[in-house]
């Protein structure tokens, strides 16, 4: 059976550090576990509690299905002012919607993140942490945050620190046993 893990990039950006944290814990996944990138943040509307009762808009309905056929998820967040950026929270706002059948409920999903800051994004890190057990996730206890992250990507895209390679591929670890931990529950 092929273990799916959902990964989300917070920034909209193409060739930011945290799609390619994202590729670097793709890299770190043992055989049978593939990382399908959720891209369409771009396209789902503000979140509005009016649209709960009708057919949710196209990319929210997308997404709720992404996230919810996956075994796990895994978000890479950049911090933007303190904290993690607007379409990322809008987004986890409808994933986190309708109460008691939303898409993130009891999801074993870990939370990374990189900036070329001296914290790696380390608030902003915190803060999803927070959204993500207040919408209902199952967020795993371990988590990395890559500071300097425009000096750390070696050309191949792993990360050039052995010690932050390491760091990443025990959230990764962490996360796939939260995973099987939850198919054992079930």
């Amino acid at each position: 059976m092929t273990t799916v893990i959902a990964g989300i990039a917070g920034s909209l950006r193409r060739d930011s550090v945290n799609r390619q944290l994202l590729h670097a814990a793709a890299r770190a996944l043992a055989p049978g576990v593939q990382l399908n990138t959720i891209d369409l943040f771009d396209r789902v509307p503000p979140f509005n509690e009016d649209w709960e009762a009708t057919p949710a808009p196209l990319a929210v309905a997308e997404l709720r299905n992404l996230i919810s056929r996956a075994d796990g998820l895994l978000i890479a967040t950049p911090e933007y002012n303190g904290s993690i950026p607007g379409q990322l929270k809008n987004a986890l706002d409808w994933a986190s919607r309708p109460r008691g059948t939303a898409a993130l409920q009891g999801k074993p999903t870990a939370v990374i993140s990189a900036s070329p800051g001296a914290r790696g994004a380390g608030s902003a890190a915190a803060d999803l942490r927070k959204i993500l057990a207040i919408a209902g996730a199952n967020v795993t206890a371990t988590g990395l945050a890559v500071p300097r992250a425009f000096t750390q990507f070696r050309p191949d895209g792993q990360l050039a620190d052995p010690t932050l390679d390491r760091r990443l591929r025990a959230v990764v670890y962490d996360l796939l046993a939260a995973v099987a931990h939850r198919r054992q529950a079930a």
